[in-house]
């Protein structure tokens, strides 16, 4: 069968829709969805999709970057773009899936179908290594499974696919119906179904009963009765069924799971006699995904011998992006895991939105399993890395070798990990981003660890992506029109400074703001852009403030007349921010200070009023809402004087992150989203609908066991009165683990449990009862995530979670995740 050939004329006859077209043979193999992601402009389509912002508003910074195609619907766009093709439907969205579904009925490709609430994509990437041997395969790329994920991750098909594994996720009814219908999975494998991601659902059962709609026309399905009890038998969907269960009658009835030094042996009945094999892993998670895996193998006719065989061969799955600090002041994004086209341009547009070093270096392995001539392959891989402006390639493989000149820019090739790594102490890293992708058979990680500053045994994670997702969260709480501060003071709630900002950058919030100049200054030197307000501005300050362009917030005459005097007389129109204290009496002006405020500001033509704002006291507790509409109504009073006297309107702003979510009237211009970003909202039960955003964790150092009687740490306040046994982890009160968690207040997750501090907490370590729990030197020990949350934490110490928060030392090393 050949390719389908999409001609701009082509794909407006698909959609059946009205277009403007000033070539008709534009030739389309790209479709973009965001204009900061460009690969070949001249052979993209953009989709103008109306999500959290209008997808409309990114036409001139697509039209920018060189793309002349596009999918609207807004008719406008004709006019002001006359020498573009368009296409103008009804639903961007919906035409993005129509193409989509029309490009997979264009082949009869065998499809994999995978769903559930975890585990989706781990057990689409472990397949793709059980089954590549046997097939071409096209798969989502990382987890590309939403509405627009499933469209993008089908239109990859090509002629020489002869496997598509594609996984589905959803957050409400009616939605999955419409993805089954792109992917047309032949065989259907359902993952676990659990709470997560539920919001969207009145019970677990609904949520279920939607998810299996994706097999609807399915040959096969795959399950474990254990996930579907909340259904019968007769409306699971598929013509076939495979079961797998550890605790009950199935097709694959698993009998033992044990734990053989960092592997598990699994021991099973199948077609009447017993079979065995062996994962190598032994984290809980992982065991139920490598039985979901052993299960479809069988399912799809590999004896019992070949599936031992490949599945002992499996290797860890990194989803995620790891940015860390590295040697010589370098930023290293560590993706050293998987190489491939799509995930490459994924990890090239991280890469892109680090600001922080003016040059990028990509170290790149040569890609394997692709269907494709090398010619082909390194000449887009060297357009794609020009149109990322990358500084300099270092190649690693005989292959990328082969095909060097294509590459425009500084260079460097290895024909293999050694010769780089024997290479390594010659070469320059120096003040730069550098990204690490490689094969897995390339073993990058040794490449990664030289690159890496020694990395200190506590590590805080922050997940970019559910920061993303509470950034997303709340601009569809925010009316339209209405700008966001994002507040990234105090080394952004302890989670970092320039890699936060970049990220907030690049998702185009409106604002920062930071509490001293210092901040602001580092944040400039790291190439942020953004407008940027100092909430503490000092005296001392107001020249390095000045040469940054940094906006200082103005809370008293005193300050004003300082700021005036720092000045020069050449400097007009200098943006500042006007507090007024409603009501918090921490900082601002105070209503018999408007008068003269206003006089000083009418006389001088320094100065330009960018915003007047105010901070409310308790916007997220029902008991005081009496006295937050006062400090609204004192706020407005006070910012409508203000107003008449400039004879020009600054932007207004009043709500905080429990104010977005409990006074949507009073949105006012733009609102300042803080802790909300992190996870945290005293407004939201439970912070529901907010994603964890850190996860705090250290390692095991050494497991002692005791006597009765004996005790445990400073002043021998640890008793074991009948002996036992204890871990020593390598986090102490010098890391911001409070001492107030000693002696049992304080717990932590080790394997699953949650085990007690005992003893006081030491400068640089804790010791933890583990009594009755299989616990090993290295094993890792979580004191905080979304399980054991900063909100319990906070809770056993009468405090709040800023507080956890901003106490982590900076001695804990921040590694940051992106998918």
């Amino acid at each position: 069968m050949l390719k389908p050939i999409y001609t701009i004329s082509r794909i407006a006859e698909i959609l059946n829709a009205d277009a403007k077209l000033i070539d008709e043979q534009a030739f389309i193999q790209y479709l973009v969805i965001d204009s900061r992601s460009v690969l070949v402009p001249e052979n993209s389509l953009f989709f103008a999709l109306a999500s959290h912002r209008n997808g409309h508003e990114f036409i001139p910074d697509a039209y920018h970057r060189g793309i002349r195609n596009f999918v609207i619907t807004e008719e406008k766009y004709l006019s002001e773009y006359p020498d573009c093709n368009f296409i103008i439907v009804n639903d961007v969205l919906e035409a993005l899936q129509k193409l989509a579904t029309a490009h997979r009925n264009h082949f009869n490709l065998k499809t994999i179908g995978i769903t559930g609430s975890n585990g989706k994509t781990i057990v689409k990437e472990w397949l793709y290594q059980l089954l590549a041997a046997d097939y071409n395969i096209v798969r989502s790329p990382k987890s590309f499974n939403s509405q627009i994920g499933v469209p993008l991750s089908v239109w990859q098909i090509d002629v020489d696919h002869d496997l598509g594994i594609f996984e589905a996720g959803i957050s409400a009814v009616d939605e999955m119906e419409t993805l089954a219908d792109i992917i047309r999975p032949e065989i259907g494998i359902l993952t676990n179904i659990r709470e997560a991601h539920a919001e969207g659902f009145n019970s677990k059962k609904e949520k279920l009963v939607e998810k299996l709609k994706l097999f609807k026309a399915a040959d096969l399905l795959i399950y474990s009765p254990e996930y579907v009890s909340d259904i019968s038998f007769k409306d699971l969907p598929g013509k076939k069924h495979f079961s797998w269960s550890t605790s009950q009658a199935a097709d694959l009835r698993i009998i033992a799971v044990e734990p053989i030094e960092g592997n598990c042996y699994l021991q099973a009945i199948y077609q009447d006699r017993e079979i065995e094999c062996m994962l190598p892993f032994k984290d809980k998670a992982s065991i139920e995904n490598g039985m979901i895996c052993w299960a479809t193998l069988l399912a799809l006719g590999y004896s019992p011998e070949q599936a031992d065989q490949r599945l002992e061969k499996l290797s860890h799955v990194s989803m995620r992006l790891e940015l860390k600090n590295g040697i010589n002041q370098c930023s290293i994004i560590d993706d050293s895991y998987s190489a491939d086209i799509s995930s490459l341009a994924i990890a090239l547009d991280f890469l892109n939105q680090q600001n922080q070093h003016p040059k990028k270096t990509v170290i790149l392995s040569e890609l394997f399993e692709t269907g494709r001539d090398d010619l082909d392959l390194y000449t887009e891989i060297a357009d794609l890395l020009a149109q990322k402006k990358v500084s300099r390639l270092i190649g690693i493989g005989p292959h990328i070798s082969k095909y060097g000149e294509l590459f425009k820019f500084e260079t460097q090739f290895f024909d293999n990990t050694n010769a780089f790594v024997d290479a390594f102490p010659g070469l320059q890293f120096s003040h730069e981003t550098v990204l690490v992708k490689g094969a897995r058979r390339f073993d990058f990680g040794r490449i990664s660890k030289l690159l890496t500053q020694k990395i200190h045994d506590t590590v805080l994670e922050i997940d970019l992506n559910a920061m993303v997702g509470n950034l997303q969260f709340y601009r569809s709480k925010i009316k339209p029109g209405v700008k966001i501060m994002a507040m990234v003071k105090a080394f952004s709630y302890g989670s970092g400074s320039f890699e936060i900002a970049n990220l907030l950058q690049f998702h185009k919030v409106d604002y920062l703001a930071v509490a001293y100049a210092d901040e602001g200054i580092a944040l400039r030197k790291a190439g942020i852009t953004l407008p940027i307000m100092v909430m503490s501005p000092e005296e001392s300050a107001f020249e390095a403030l000045i040469k940054y362009r940094l906006e200082p917030e103005i809370y008293s005459l005193e300050i004003l007349n300082s700021f005036l005097n720092a000045l020069s007389d050449y400097e007009f129109d200098y943006p500042i921010h006007i507090k007024i204290d409603s009501g918090m009496h921490r900082l601002g002006f105070d209503s018999d200070e408007i008068e003269k405020l206003l006089l000083l500001l009418s006389d001088s033509q320094r100065l330009n009023v960018k915003s007047i704002f105010s901070h409310l006291v308790a916007s997220g507790e029902a008991e005081h809402d009496g006295f937050t509409q006062q400090q609204i109504e004192k706020f407005s009073l006070i910012a409508s004087q203000l107003i008449a006297a400039l004879g020009y309107k600054p932007l207004l702003h009043i709500a905080n992150t429990s104010g977005i979510s409990r006074w949507p009237n009073n949105q006012m211009d733009m609102v300042r989203l803080g802790i909300g970003l992190y996870g945290f909202d005293a407004a939201l039960t439970n912070n529901r609908g907010l994603q964890t955003v850190m996860t705090l964790k250290t390692t095991v150092t050494q497991v002692k066991n005791l006597k009765a009687g004996e005790t445990v740490g400073y002043s021998r306040r640890g008793v074991m009165p009948y002996g036992g046994k204890i871990a020593t982890v390598k986090i102490g009160y010098a890391d911001g683990y409070n001492r107030a968690f000693g002696n049992g207040v304080g717990k932590m997750l080790i394997n699953g449990q949650l085990v007690p501090t005992i003893g006081s907490i030491c400068m640089d370590m804790t010791m933890l009862d583990i009594t009755g729990i299989d616990v090993k030197p290295g094993d890792e020990a979580i004191v905080f995530n979304q399980d054991h949350t900063i909100m319990q934490l906070a809770e056993d110490v009468g405090t709040i979670p800023y507080e956890i928060l901003t106490n982590i030392s900076q001695r804990v090393k921040r590694v940051y995740f992106y998918e």
